[in-house]
């Protein structure tokens, strides 16, 4: 049994076991930035459903369904200010948005984040947290892949410092891209780091993995 007002003291992390839960991005750079103050970086509106897509809900049903609840426009939140007096850009991962998925939003998100990065010679922080690539968009996220790490490049080409959070769970697209490009890598104890989740690989090769 956890009370609610240690564990929030605690930052979300298990008084007794030491479990991180999850964090809005919200709180997260709210616990991150000195006296919680910060600047948000808003990012243009990308097309929406550029494939006209539905499975059991159209995507902008979905898309309208994830604002309401988590309260956020997209799944990656941006936003400057200083932490430990030092100057940084953050861009932190939403896993309750349509399970952190990166789209065209989320890749545009990283670029501009790198590009403020750069142009204020501050160092590149960025907590991932996703399932991967957002299918309603196809081919169009699988193109992040490779936007998202040439953002990445331009940071490193600066001589600035990107470091990557790995927070639970960083899977699919994100993993193939920047979130294992960290100049530094810290990752969450016991968080689900991976490319493919287990269930699917089980599906796919019609195997039990080992534990």
């Amino acid at each position: 049994m956890l009370f609610h007002r240690e564990l929030s003291e605690n930052l979300n992390v298990c008084t007794e076991c030491g479990h991180h839960m999850p964090i809005t991005p919200r709180d997260r750079l709210g616990n991150l930035f000195d006296g919680g103050i910060f600047v948000e970086i808003k990012v243009p509106k990308p097309i929406i459903d550029p494939l006209q897509f539905k499975d059991q809900k159209k995507y902008p049903d979905r898309m309208k369904s994830a604002q309401k609840t988590t309260g956020e426009t997209e799944a990656m939140l941006i936003a400057e200010g200083e932490m430990g007096r030092t100057p940084v850009v953050i861009a932190a991962q939403d896993f309750s948005f349509m399970g952190g998925s990166m789209g065209i939003a989320v890749g545009d998100g990283m670029i501009i984040a790198a590009r403020l990065a750069v142009e204020k010679k501050v160092p590149f922080i960025v907590f991932s947290s996703s399932g991967g690539a957002r299918m309603q968009e196809g081919i169009y996220s699988l193109m992040q892949l490779a936007r998202t790490t040439i953002a990445v490049d331009e940071v490193r080409e600066s001589g600035l410092p990107y470091i990557a959070v790995l927070t639970d769970p960083t899977t699919g697209g994100v993993s193939a891209s920047f979130a294992m490009l960290g100049d530094i890598a810290i990752a969450e104890p016991g968080a689900t780091i991976g490319f493919a989740g287990q269930r699917f690989i089980e599906q796919t090769i019609r195997e039990t993995l080992p534990e």
